[in-house]
């Protein structure tokens, strides 16, 4: 009867050599730089690069290894992945528009409505300029009766004309800067509308300049 060590010992021996039979279970078929089909049991570096096919024992393909990427190919796959990262932020972007709009007439009468709040909000300005304007007129006039008459002109009303004139530049300001917004506003809403005619097939038949007459769609989704 055999000894239960030396039984385990050649069960450890008989699994290696079965190990290493396995490992080389595999031979590999490949273009060598001369252009020659070789198979062997490696793969040489160079011939990485070129691909090649991994067979069995019966000597059947089992898996196939592409080529590298060429610098071209490298490119021309980093290129095509950015065309699809654009392509797939447009149908974001579209989605969105059309959960706003319901088609490019929609976005016109937005705009008009956005635009025609910035636009009083400039109204309102100028009126307020207008006030101003009157309170320095009047203010600077005393000044300058009293200068006619030889008297001193007091600090406190000095500081009142700068303090009027300062108000009506920071009003000039706001204004030119709502003026650029209205600019601003009416560009993305025009490409907007230009876009939601090409995604929706429907052509604008509302003015893009504003008319009192056209009524607000109760279909509109701003």
């Amino acid at each position: 009867m055999q000894h239960p060590e030396r039984l385990t010992l050649a069960t450890i021996v008989l699994a290696a050599v079965l190990g290493s039979s396995l490992a080389h279970a595999y031979t590999y078929r490949y273009t060598d730089e001369n252009g020659r089909m070789a198979i062997s049991n490696t793969v040489p570096q160079d011939a990485v690069k070129r691909g090649y096919e991994v067979l069995n024992q019966q000597g059947r393909v089992i898996r196939k290894v592409a080529p590298a990427l060429t610098e071209e190919e490298i490119a021309e796959r980093a290129a095509r992945k950015q065309r699809d990262k654009e392509l797939e932020e447009q149908r974001r972007q579209d989605a969105r528009l059309l959960e706003r709009f319901t088609g490019p007439d929609s976005a016109v009468r937005a705009m008009h409505r956005k635009i025609e709040e910035l636009s009083s909000l400039i109204q309102l300005k100028r009126g307020s300029i207008s006030v101003l304007e009157n309170q320095l007129r009047s203010e600077q006039s005393r000044a300058a009766d009293m200068e006619r008459q030889g008297r001193e002109v007091p600090e406190g009303l000095l500081q009142k004309i700068d303090r009027l004139e300062q108000q009506i530049s920071e009003l000039e300001s706001e204004i030119a800067s709502q003026q650029a917004g209205i600019d601003q506003t009416r560009r993305e809403f025009l490409k907007d509308i230009r876009r939601l005619e090409q995604i929706t097939d429907k052509k604008r038949t509302l003015p893009l300049a504003r008319d009192q007459g056209i009524p607000a769609s109760s279909g509109d989704k701003q």
